[in-house]
């Protein structure tokens, strides 16, 4: 037990708890609630929950999971285009050390294919258009490789703060009082490379580097391998070698979707949880329509869903602060599918980047055979917020319009359909794809982010050590929990 949240407040908070969740719910509506029984209460059936809740039943524990969508996946998922084809209109790629994820999409019988990476990639930067192969994926001009070679000295400085407690290292006040936007004004001189750096930050985080602590910067750098490799800026941004470098067969919402199927009824779906009551003898998870009474809870929960939850006992004031202080990203993946992915033939990797938006980043998405045509650009930062007040032609019109641009193509202005995920207006998301913090906030709170409150365990990507904020977190973060419980369950 978490030794800031004592024996006699959660004895406390029973009756408390009890009349929290009376004041909740009608007569009725407490008649119809079903109350399950488990070991293990898992809030979430995103990949981190689910993969919590496999490793606990695995580990011969009785678990149900809770989720408020009528879906699993979480920031996964899959839009149908009609005879079995699929775009992902949420998290889809996966690269090099990202073992996790790999791992458990083979256990459950889910292949990989290379993400489209053959011919040239497009620049759209300082009102001209250049090509540049897609292996290295390296632009040839001079003001934006220089950004990018800036941002390999992001590396070292990662490799000192490390996945684990960056709060602790050395230079950690000096680098959480700044922001991104402050080393970038220092390390990268041009105003188009500058413009280029933001359009590629807006796509990792859906925020700008004037709103991410240079602290939490680096902590994500590190993340960006594993315990074999060190972390690189660059296998962020990479296609080969990178976190981009490959796909899933079927979409990446089959994982989520064939560890829920071996999971059977402990899944409950369409029950979003609204208070979670510990003490001494165990907890007591509210959802619409269900309760479970547990002896432990896995909160694997996006941090903005985490803070609408009611707590009793509260959780301890530094971690709310916390969940308060994650804020999520703001993204849309805006994708236009065509007959046949023409600009193949033109030679080009149907990647790209530009220093305007609103689509700063682009990738081919076509199904593997290629039978159909997905290109998508990420809408993120301060140029979703400027575009998402548009009206839905308008969005439209400029993204189609800066699609002829990448591809030199009329016919990029007109495909078959048009699909537009604002993961901002998910009420059961509330942004993607990670939540970010601001200058101060890491050293003040950070050794609270995996910290356990009483019965409560934390998961989610933003929780991981290695890959935060990818699929590869999600799971890590999960598996940490599921330890952590089976742990806790033993004593």
């Amino acid at each position: 037990m978490d030794d800031r949240v004592t024996r006699r407040e959660l004895v406390g908070a029973g009756a408390a708890g009890a009349a929290l969740i009376a004041l909740g719910s009608t007569p009725a509506a407490a008649a119809r609630r079903r109350t399950r029984r488990a070991d293990v209460c898992v809030v979430g059936a995103g990949l981190s929950g689910l993969t919590a809740a496999r490793a606990l039943v695995s580990n011969g524990h009785s678990v149900v999971v809770l989720e408020a969508r009528d879906r699993v996946g979480g920031r996964t998922l899959n839009h149908s285009l009609g005879g079995g084809r699929i775009t992902e209109i949420g998290g889809e790629f996966v690269g090099p050390t990202q073992d996790r994820i790999l791992a458990l999409a083979r256990a459950v019988g889910v292949k990989t294919f290379a993400t489209y990476n053959e011919g040239s990639n497009v620049l759209l930067a300082g009102g001209a258009r250049s090509l540049y192969p897609a292996t290295p994926g390296l632009p040839s001009d001079p003001d934006v490789q220089q950004a990018i070679l800036a941002s390999l000295k992001l590396d070292p400085l990662a490799k000192q703060v490390g996945v684990v407690a960056p709060w602790r290292a050395r230079q950690a006040r000096k680098w959480d009082r700044m922001t991104l936007a402050d080393w970038m004004r220092a390390e990268v001189p041009s105003p188009k490379g500058q413009a280029v750096f933001v359009s590629a930050c807006q796509s990792i985080w859906g925020a700008d580097p004037r709103e991410l602590s240079m602290l939490y910067v680096l902590q994500y750098t590190a993340a960006a391998g594993n315990a074999s490799h060190a972390g690189s800026f660059l296998r962020l941004i990479s296609t080969p070698g990178g976190a981009q470098e490959r796909r899933f067969v079927g979409g990446s919402q089959v994982v989520s979707e064939r560890v829920a199927d071996r999971l059977g009824t402990r899944v409950v779906l369409r029950a979003p949880v609204r208070s979670i009551a510990q003490d001494g003898d165990g907890v007591r998870v509210v959802a619409d329509g269900t309760t479970v009474e547990a002896q432990r809870v896995v909160l694997a929960i996006p941090p903005a869903l985490a803070t609408r939850l009611t707590y009793s006992p509260a959780l301890p004031k530094d971690k709310a602060a916390l969940l308060r202080a994650l804020k999520p990203g703001s993204l849309t993946k805006a994708e236009a599918i065509y007959d046949k992915p023409f600009w193949r033939a033109l030679g080009l990797s149907g990647q790209g980047a530009a220093d305007t938006g609103p689509a700063g980043t682009i990738f081919d998405n076509s199904p593997p055979d290629a039978s159909v045509g997905v290109l998508f650009g990420f809408v993120g930062g301060s140029a979703h917020t400027r575009w998402e007040k548009l009206s839905s032609s308008r969005r439209r019109s400029q993204v189609l319009a800066q699609f002829v641009a990448y591809l030199g193509d009329p016919r990029a202005a007109s495909p078959s359909d048009y699909i537009e995920q604002d993961w901002t207006k998910e009420s059961w998301t509330r942004g993607c794809p990670v939540a970010h913090v601001g200058p101060g906030v890491l050293t003040k709170y950070g050794p609270w982010l995996r910290r356990r409150t009483g019965r409560i365990h934390f998961a989610g990507t933003e929780t991981a050590d290695f890959w935060l904020g990818y699929m590869d977190g999600a799971v890590r973060a999960g598996e940490r929990a599921a330890r952590e419980v089976a742990a806790a369950l033993r004593r």
